[in-house]
C-alpha cells in the first residue's frame, strides 16, 4: 500500500517536472519569432505609411506641376495675342507710312512742276498806284485803273498777282511797314472783291520803305516812294489784259497833312 502511494506520488512529480520543462522550452522557441512577427508588423506599417506619404507627395507635385503646365500655356497663349496683336499694329502703321509715302512722292511731284513752270510766268502787266501821305483809301481813278488792269483775268488759267506797298522815309519803321500793308491790302480787297480774283492768286506784302523809287529828301521824291505796284504775270502764251494806263500822278501832287 505504502509502496504504490510512493510509486504514485513519483510518477505525479516526473509528469509535474516533464510539464513545466515542456512549457518553457515552448515559450523560450516561440518567443524570437514572435518578437521577429512583431518587428516585421512594424515595419510592415511604416512601409505603408511610407508609401502613403508617397502617394501623397507624388499627387502634391503632380499637381504642381500641372497648375504651372496650366499656368505656363496661358502665358505663353498671351504672349502669341500680344506679338500677333504687336505684328497687326506694326503692318498697320507700314501701310499708313507708305500711304503717306505715296502721297508725299505725289506733292512732291506736283511741287517740282509748279517749280518747273514758274520759269514760264512772264510778266504780263503792271501798274503803280501811288498814295497821299499818311494814306492808304483807293481813289476812283485807282480803281478804274485797276479795273482796266485785270478786265481780262477770270478768262485766263495761269495767272497770279503781286502786290506790294511802299512807304516814304518819314516816319518810324514800324509805322511804315504797317501803313505799307494797308495799302497792299487795299489793293488786295478790291481785286478780290469787285474782280473774283481768287486769294490764293495774289501775293501781298508791304514792305515799308524799302526800294525806294526816289533816294531824294524831296516832297516830290516822297511822293514817288507812297506808292503800291501790281504786277500780273501769267504762263498762259494768250494771255489778255487790258490797256493799262500809265502811272497816275496826280495824287502825288495832293498838299501833304501832317503824320497822325
Amino acid at each position: 500500500m505504502t509502496r504504490s502511494f510512493l510509486s504514485a506520488g513519483l510518477l505525479a512529480a516526473t509528469l509535474l517536472t516533464g510539464g513545466c520543462a515542456t512549457k518553457k522550452y515552448v515559450q523560450d522557441t516561440t518567443a524570437p519569432i514572435q518578437a521577429k512577427v512583431d518587428q516585421v508588423g512594424d515595419q510592415t506599417n511604416k512601409n505603408g505609411q511610407q508609401i502613403q506619404q508617397t502617394r501623397t507627395d507624388l499627387t502634391a507635385n503632380i499637381n504642381g506641376v500641372d497648375e504651372k503646365a496650366q499656368s505656363g500655356i496661358s502665358a505663353a497663349k498671351e504672349q502669341a495675342m500680344t506679338a500677333q496683336n504687336s505684328a497687326q499694329s506694326a503692318m498697320g502703321k507700314a501701310n499708313d507710312a507708305s500711304t503717306l509715302a505715296n502721297q508725299d512722292s505725289e506733292e512732291i511731284k506736283s511741287l517740282r512742276q509748279v517749280v518747273s513752270n514758274l520759269d514760264d510766268y512772264k510778266q504780263v502787266a503792271d501798274l503803280t498806284i501811288p498814295f497821299a501821305f499818311n494814306k492808304y483809301m483807293l481813289t476812283e481813278k485807282d480803281r478804274a485803273d485797276l479795273d482796266n488792269m485785270v478786265a481780262n483775268a477770270s478768262s485766263n488759267k495761269r495767272y497770279f498777282v503781286a502786290v506790294e506797298g511802299f512807304t516814304d522815309s518819314v516816319g518810324s519803321r514800324q509805322y511804315n511797314e504797317s501803313l505799307s500793308r494797308k495799302r497792299a491790302d487795299a489793293v488786295t480787297e478790291y481785286l478780290v472783291a469787285k474782280h473774283d480774283i481768287p486769294i490764293y492768286r495774289i501775293h501781298m506784302i508791304g514792305l515799308g520803305e524799302e526800294k525806294p523809287v526816289d533816294d531824294g529828301h524831296t516832297r516830290a521824291a516822297r511822293a514817288k516812294n507812297r506808292r503800291v505796284e501790281v504786277k500780273v504775270f501769267s504762263a498762259d502764251a494768250s494771255y489778255t489784259v487790258g490797256q493799262t494806263p500809265p502811272s497816275s500822278s496826280s495824287q502825288q501832287a495832293q498838299t501833304e497833312t501832317p503824320q497822325q
